[in-house]
């Protein structure tokens, strides 16, 4: 790095520190309209934003998986700065932001929050889709309520400059963390692109302009010696990063053997707080019944979406597939899930190092079979018993997907699938559960004690925990506990835009059987097949018209989703 670049990034936290002041000082109606000019930035500049995402990403301009960057990109951004205007408006009129939520309970002595559905237009458009936000034992509705708004009710107190080390793979990552960043903690940012996503940097200028020109936002580019310059900057006051643990460490501790020596003494080389989200291997536990053959095929769809979104570039790319030993459609359902890995549309291996770590884990396991146009996606299933140890420990973040076999049926193989992920996968960010509802029923309360026992910051029931990634409201990051010593899948959380204090994790739900089967057993959902499933025929045009709906919310909108939801 060049004299003159540290100089002009000098500039740029001189520059911040100011801009963080102003806007600790500026009044809470001042903020929201400032989040309100943000938001039709972003609607300005969709089109180009996806634009510049396809081109990163090598897709073909007619393909529909082009959904998945019009859903992760510009609607989740979109939602994110307008229910983050919408909290600070009410903070401003003296109303907190959950005023008008839906409290219920948990297990284990718990608030839950419903933050989706919000309102009848979501409940509408979510039909059989929820999620809750779930507090820690004990902690009462009231205190709740009473400290949603975090740095919003702090007025005057600047949180200085923050950096944010943005992500390389979903295009909306950078811009939320900028916004929470901003809002909840009063910080002005200093965003550092990752360098894969460097062609979105005269998007993001675009969308995020009215930030910039209060002063609150710089944006920019370089490799790893800008990134080092800036975590040590005095001007800087915390860094934030999505990525991983072993660059998470680096930053903390320093590379190579010095900075492990530094890790293993306990000395961290770094003299700011950091918060993070790091990924992890994500379990798919899928508990025993009788299932259709639509079941089957269904089910195997959703599985392989969690893992191919997004090409597999995902911190919760379901990864791992936990199956009862005992199942009697163990089989039926592994021929599925071989054909839906073959039938899913064909892209590139964009994200770098991904063939080099497909062939790695190709390599350590014999029993991999390979799919797909190229051979490029996995399936590695393990027999009941077999050495499972480096796949629970590694993040592929590629196109593998591994099965593993435990003995069990009903309760008894749920309660030994959560403690074998809980014990040996690594990181806490998100899980995953399939089950018929009315096995989930018969369980009694016992389900739900399964829930709150898997230690995990995202649990999506019979739907991908992406969806909690999608819900503004939401909060989203590892369950808590981590420290800088032993990471996990982060510290802290983003997203969250109900601005709630000390959350401990979110449960997503969804319908067991898609529209219309699901009206047959009692399940609601006017989705017959998800517009993030990979197969979704329809998904591009679909997410152009949820990031439309999202921009400006009608009833009148409605509509033309559904019959692009239904072309799937």
């Amino acid at each position: 790095m060049t004299i003159t670049e540290s100089l002009i990034l000098d500039q740029f936290i001189q520059e911040l520190a100011e801009g963080a002041v102003a806007w600790a000082e500026s009044a809470l109606s001042v903020r929201a309209a400032l989040l309100e000019a943000t938001q039709a930035a972003i609607v300005a500049n969709d089109a180009a934003w996806v634009a510049a995402a396809v081109a990163i990403k090598g897709l073909a301009p007619d393909s529909p998986l082009i959904g998945e960057e019009w859903i992760s990109g510009p609607y989740a951004t979109i939602s994110a700065a307008g229910t983050l205007a919408r909290s600070i408006t009410d903070l401003a009129q003296g109303t907190s932001p959950l005023a008008g939520s839906k409290f219920g309970t948990a297990p284990g002595n718990r608030v839950a929050i419903t933050v989706l559905p919000s309102n009848p237009m979501e409940k509408i458009l979510f039909n059989g889709f929820s999620a809750e936000v779930w507090m820690a034992p004990g902690v009462k509705a009231a205190e709740v309520r009473a400290a949603a708004g975090l740095g919003a009710l702090a007025p005057g107190k600047s949180g200085g400059v923050g950096l944010v080390l943005g992500a390389g793979n979903i295009t909306s990552i950078p811009p939320l963390d900028v916004l929470y960043e901003l809002v909840a903690e009063n910080r002005a940012v200093l965003l550092k692109l990752n360098p894969i996503l460097a062609g979105m940097l005269p998007v993001y200028e675009a969308a995020l302009a009215p930030l910039i020109q209060f002063g609150v936002l710089r944006i920019v580019q370089g490799a790893a010696d800008v990134g080092g310059y800036l975590v040590q900057h005095p001007g800087i006051a915390h860094i934030h990063i999505t990525g991983s643990a072993a660059t998470h460490d680096v930053i903390v501790y320093g590379s190579g053997e010095a900075g492990a020596q530094a890790k293993s003494a306990g000395k961290p080389q770094l003299d700011k707080p950091i918060t993070s989200e790091l990924g992890g291997v994500s379990p798919i536990i899928v508990v025993p019944s009788a299932w259709t053959t639509r079941d089957l095929r269904y089910q195997a769809e959703h599985v392989v979406t969690q893992r191919l979104h997004n090409g597999g570039y995902n911190c919760i790319a379901g990864q791992i597939v936990v199956l009862s030993a005992d199942w009697p459609q163990k089989a039926a359902f592994l021929a599925e899930l071989r054909s839906a890995l073959h039938r899913a549309p064909g892209r590139p291996a964009w994200y770098p190092g991904s063939d080099v770590r497909v062939d790695s884990a190709a390599s350590a396991y014999p029993e991999t079979e390979r799919f797909g146009p190229d051979g490029g996606r996995l399936l590695i299933s393990l027999p009941a018993g077999g050495d499972s140890a480096l796949m629970a420990s590694t993040e592929y973040f590629s196109p593998v997907l591994g099965v593993i076999e435990i003995p069990g049926t009903g309760k008894k193989f749920l309660d030994a699938a959560v403690a074998v992920v809980n014990r040996d996968f690594v990181g806490t960010l998100g899980a995953n559960v399939i089950v018929e509802p009315k096995v989930a029923r018969a369980m009694g309360d016992g389900f739900g004690e399964a829930i709150a026992a898997l230690h995990y910051g995202t649990i999506g029931i019979n739907v991908w925990t992406g969806l909690g990634f999608l819900t503004a409201a939401a909060p989203w990051g590892a369950y808590p506990g981590a420290t800088i010593a032993d990471v996990k899948s982060g510290i802290g959380v983003v997203h969250n835009a109900l601005l709630i204090d000390s959350p401990e994790r979110v449960v997503v739900r969804g319908p067991f059987r898609p529209f219309p089967r699901s009206f047959a057993h009692a399940e609601f959902t006017l989705f017959p097949k998800p517009p993030w499933f990979v197969t979704a025929a329809s998904a591009a045009r679909t997410g152009r018209l949820l990031a439309g709906f999202a921009a400006r919310p009608s009833w009148l909108k409605m509509p033309a989703i559904f019959v692009s939801a239904f072309r799937a």
